[in-house]
C-alpha cells in the first residue's frame, strides 16, 4: 500500500495561533510510520537555548520568522534570519538566542532513536543508599536528559518540562 502525501500544518497559521510570549514547540510532525522528526519551535525576545550538542543526529534549522543568533562550539556567531537554513551536524555544540522580536524555526531530522534514558556525566560512585532517580530530569518530548538539575525547556527540542 503507498502512503499519501498530505498537507500537515500551515506553518504561517502556527505561528499566528501562539500567545505572545509563548516559548517551546508550537508544532511537531506525530504521524505514524514517518522516518522524520520536525519541530516549529519559537523563543520569545532575548530568550536563549543554553549550549547543548545533539550526539546521535543531524539537524536542519529553517528560521522561518524574527532573528537570532547561533553560537558554534567553535566560539563563532552566526546570524539567523527569515529563510536561512543552518546544519546542525552530529556532535556540534551550539547555543541559539533570540533576537528582539523573538525566534521561530522548524528543525527537522532523522527519527530520534528509541528512548534511552544515560546520565549526562558518570555519575560518582554512591556508599549506600540508592541513587538518586533522575527521570524529572528527562524531557517528555524526545528522552534526552537535560544537565540542568531545574529544567524549565528541554535544550534539544525545547519542549517545556511539567512543573514541579
Amino acid at each position: 500500500m503507498n502512503a499519501t502525501p498530505q498537507v500537515l500544518a500551515v506553518l504561517d497559521e502556527v505561528l499566528a495561533s501562539a500567545a505572545p510570549g509563548e516559548r517551546g514547540a508550537l508544532w511537531r510532525l506525530v504521524e505514524q510510520g514517518r522516518e522524520l522528526d520536525a519541530n516549529v519551535v519559537r523563543l520569545p525576545p532575548g530568550a536563549d537555548v543554553g549550549e547543548h550538542q545533539e550526539d546521535v543526529l543531524d539537524v536542519l534549522l529553517v528560521v522561518l520568522a524574527g532573528t537570532g543568533s547561533l553560537r558554534t562550539g567553535a566560539g563563532d556567531t552566526l546570524s539567523l534570519v527569515p529563510t536561512t537554513v543552518t546544519w546542525l551536524p552530529r556532535t556540534s555544540r551550539r547555543s541559539l538566542e533570540a533576537g528582539p522580536e523573538g525566534l521561530a524555526y522548524i528543525t527537522v531530522h532523522r527519527r530520534r532513536p528509541g528512548l534511552a534514558v544515560k546520565p549526562a556525566v558518570r555519575a560518582p560512585a554512591y556508599e549506600g543508599g540508592e541513587a538518586p532517580c533522575m527521570l524529572d530530569l528527562v524531557c517528555p518530548e524526545c528522552g534526552r536528559l537535560s544537565a540542568d538539575r531545574a529544567p524549565k525547556f528541554c535544550s534539544a527540542c525545547g519542549e517545556a518540562f511539567p512543573k514541579r
